[in-house]
């Protein structure tokens, strides 16, 4: 069992409110610095920079997630997390497809670059990320569920884009194994408030913008991870916020 410190929720230079030193090697770098061991990549709408993350988090020995935070039609932002860089990127063609396409405005919204292993530019995304698809929450949990991957409501004690905020309640459906919290001094607080999410395992993530907000390691999460391999890894994460690890016999969060 390893306890794995985690940030599960960063974006870089591809979301338009990304700052443009979110580079997919500037995050692996500052990420190690913080003694982070598992990270996850968690674009607006998108996963295109997860290539070049999986890249860089192997030079700085860090565990990579593919991921996105897709923006439903309720305008409710989800975790999204999958198993493999494939099953990522799959849902992503999947996700463009119930995007609307209005062009992005650099100059209001941020610039929206793709960068290659290398951190060099490649393209630029010509449509505005951080627009609501067309995918319910319903639509978002069955098909991120159906590539083998874990979705789970973000930062559900904020005000803007959160769960709460916009339903004023955590719903029974669609039946989430997860949630996040901004601040994981508000867990009692939301347990108490909101029985759905009770009994279910809660992850603390910076929802990093800029390289100084990266988790410092203040969250964490046993794993089994024997014999050692990132896909194991990757595995042992989604099944436990999956809820398909029994109390008591593997993992616990932990901050």
């Amino acid at each position: 069992m390893t306890e794995y410190v985690c940030d599960l929720h960063i974006h870089s230079c591809l979301s338009p409110c990304g700052d443009e030193d979110m580079t997919p090697g500037n995050i692996a770098g500052m990420a190690s610095l913080n003694g982070l061991m598992l990270v996850a990549l968690t674009d607006h709408n998108t996963s295109k920079n997860c290539p070049a993350f999986f890249s860089q988090a192997k030079r700085y020995g860090i565990v990579p997630v593919a991921g996105m935070e897709l923006t439903t039609a309720e305008d409710i932002h989800v975790i999204c997390l999958f198993r493999t860089l494939d099953d990522a990127m799959a849902f992503d063609a999947y996700v463009s497809e119930h995007r609307p396409k209005i062009r992005n405005k650099p100059d209001i919204f941020g610039h929206q670059y793709v960068r290659d292993e290398n951190d060099e530019i490649v393209s630029e995304e010509p449509y505005l990320l951080i627009n609501a698809s067309d995918l319910t929450l319903e639509d978002a949990y069955r098909e991120v569920l159906a590539r083998g991957g874990v979705a789970y409501p973000a930062h559900i004690d904020r005000p803007a884009n959160g769960i709460v905020a916009v339903l004023g309640t955590v719903p029974e459906s669609p039946p989430f194994t997860a949630f996040e919290l901004n601040d994981g001094n508000n867990e009692a607080e939301y347990r108490e408030k909101y029985p759905v999410v009770r009994n279910l395992p809660r992850v603390v993530s910076s929802d990093a913008h800029y390289l100084w907000n990266i988790s410092e390691g203040g969250f964490s999460i046993a794993l089994d991870d024997e014999p050692y391999s990132s896909a194991l890894v990757r595995n042992r994460l989604i099944d436990y916020l999956l809820g398909r690890t029994q109390p008591g016999k593997g993992e616990e969060d932990h901050g």
